[in-house]
């Protein structure tokens, strides 16, 4: 067991307008297995950097284990799997990387591959076991789920509970409860560690909140109270330094001889003032401080448009066919009003190109489908790195309501620098939050989107999870996050080869 004892870490990127961190202590175990948790932008990958040592900061890290950091850069993707790995971990025997390569299901063949024909999720497998293989250093592993479908993230989950010694960053509730036994959260203003799995922590939280929010009220009044009561002691010591002149406004002038008496008296009400008003304030900004954590997730609204039909999709033994052999074996669904249909399948199993046949594009297929007249679809496409330039020419080229647009993304903890910065800086998360903004501030009859969660915070995913549970629109989704897709679809389809 090595501690890793972080003190009075304090950090702020060149230029930035605000501290990441500020003045953060706490302690972690090298043994954990460490969820890692918070919203987009809240320091979870410069957490991990400053870790690797890689920006300079004030305060202290102080810890007797190395880190290693996943993903692995890969230099030169045209060698072999297995020199890959053997770059990474020296000295390594080829049994022991066999072994690890079983327990994440991957084929031998694998090995003797050029790294660069892989899948992306076969490479994240690759690069995790060879980290892995290292002995004595603690994994910082940021989203390693991105590029793994739903069966892959199982044997990963299932991976990682073998091991100890990690941290790691995901947005995938069902992945970090399988694998984790402590969680780091990010909060508004402070860095919280729980004894327990992500759902541990939401529900402990969900409880702080709940007292939290239902003392509000009672707050408030308290906190209103304090601040009347500072007003009229403001007032009061203020009468009694006019006093001491002599003067009233009210009265006549008073002799000279009651000056010295009224000058004390001014002074010991001023001092007792004073001392109140430091009392006050400090009971203001105390009882102020309970309610700063609160992660609220304010209601988004969705606008959906009535359709005439109660069908709005089908499709009779439906297969997507490329070089002329089909993908998957043949399916049959039908979409009518507030159906939720999550299409679930391997990566490459043809589920994208469902939605996309369904969006209009020229996709070939076998069997029959049925698109409804004058259909309105909004469609989140799974990649937005096409995203560039400036948001406000964005609502413009999109045709979309801007107020609605910057309030639903404002609800997704959007902030006003980020307003402010060209879409191509932004993180990957970001941008995703833009697209599913995009969508939900258009009037559709039908809602496609294709992976819309990858890269967003937790607390964003459950919050556009509760807006589709309370407006229901009609949606077809591809998702590999199990939580989501059990909580809001009214029916599923498997591909499979």
């Amino acid at each position: 067991m090595s501690l890793i004892n972080i003190s009075n870490l304090t950090f702020s990127y060149e230029g930035g307008y605000e501290d990441i961190f500020k003045d953060v202590s706490f302690i972690l175990d090298s043994n954990w297995k460490l969820g890692f948790c918070g919203r987009n932008g809240y320091g979870k990958t410069t957490f991990l950097n400053l870790l690797m040592g890689k920006y300079e900061f004030k305060g202290s890290i102080v810890s007797n284990v190395a880190f290693e950091y996943f993903p692995f850069v890969v230099d030169d993707d045209s060698q072999n799997a297995v020199e890959i790995i053997e770059n990474i971990v020296k000295d390594i025997s080829l049994w022991q990387i066999r072994k690890e390569l079983f327990l994440l299901n991957i084929d031998e063949d694998t090995l003797y591959r050029p790294f660069n024909t892989l899948s992306e999720g076969e490479r994240t497998k690759v690069l995790i076991a060879s980290l892995f293989l290292k002995e004595n250093k603690l994994l910082l592993i940021d989203e390693p789920t991105n590029h793994l479908d739903s069966s892959a993230r199982e044997i990963m989950s299932d991976y990682l509970n073998t091991k100890k010694g990690f941290i790691l960053v995901s947005h995938d509730r069902y992945f970090l409860d399988r694998c984790t036994d402590h969680t780091l959260y990010i909060n508004k203003s402070n860095i919280e560690i729980v004894n327990g799995n992500f759902t541990v922590f939401w529900e402990q939280k969900q409880i702080k909140d709940a007292y939290e929010l239902a003392q509000n009220e009672k707050l408030t009044k308290e906190i209103e109270r304090l601040e009347s009561a500072a007003k009229r002691t403001a007032k009061w010591a203020d009468n009694a330094e006019r006093a001491k002149i002599g003067f009233d406004p009210t009265k006549t002038e008073k002799s000279k001889g009651r000056r010295p008496y009224e000058g004390e008296k001014s002074r010991k009400l001023m001092a007792s003032s004073k001392s109140l008003q430091i009392r006050q304030n400090t009971g203001i900004l105390e009882k102020s401080k309970l309610l700063k954590n609160i992660e609220k997730a304010d209601n988004l609204k969705i606008h959906e448009l009535e359709y005439f039909s109660k069908r709005m999709v089908s499709a009779e033994k439906l297969s997507i066919r490329y070089d002329n052999k089909e993908i998957f074996s043949p399916v049959s669904f039908t979409i009518e009003r507030k159906d939720r249909l999550a299409i679930i399948g391997d990566n490459g199993s043809g589920k994208s190109s469902i939605l996309k046949l369904i969006n209009g594009l020229n996709i070939p297929y076998t069997g029959d489908t049925y698109i409804g007249s004058r259909l309105v679809i909004s469609y989140v496409p799974q990649d937005a790195s096409f995203l560039k330039g400036n948001i406000s020419d964005f609502i413009v080229n999109n045709s979309i309501d801007e107020t609605l647009f910057k309030t639903i993304l404002i609800k997704l903890n959007f902030t006003k620098r980020q307003f402010d910065t060209n879409m191509e800086n932004l993180s990957a998360g970001q941008k995703k939050k833009i697209l599913i903004a995009c969508s939900l501030s258009q009037k559709a009859h039908l809602y496609i989107w294709d992976e819309p969660l990858n890269y967003i915070d937790i607390l964003s995913r459950i919050q556009i999870e509760e807006l589709i549970l309370a407006f229901t629109p009609t949606l077809i989704f591809v998702e590999h996050d199990r939580a989501f897709c059990e909580n809001i679809a009214t029916k599923s389809i498997r591909l499979s080869r």
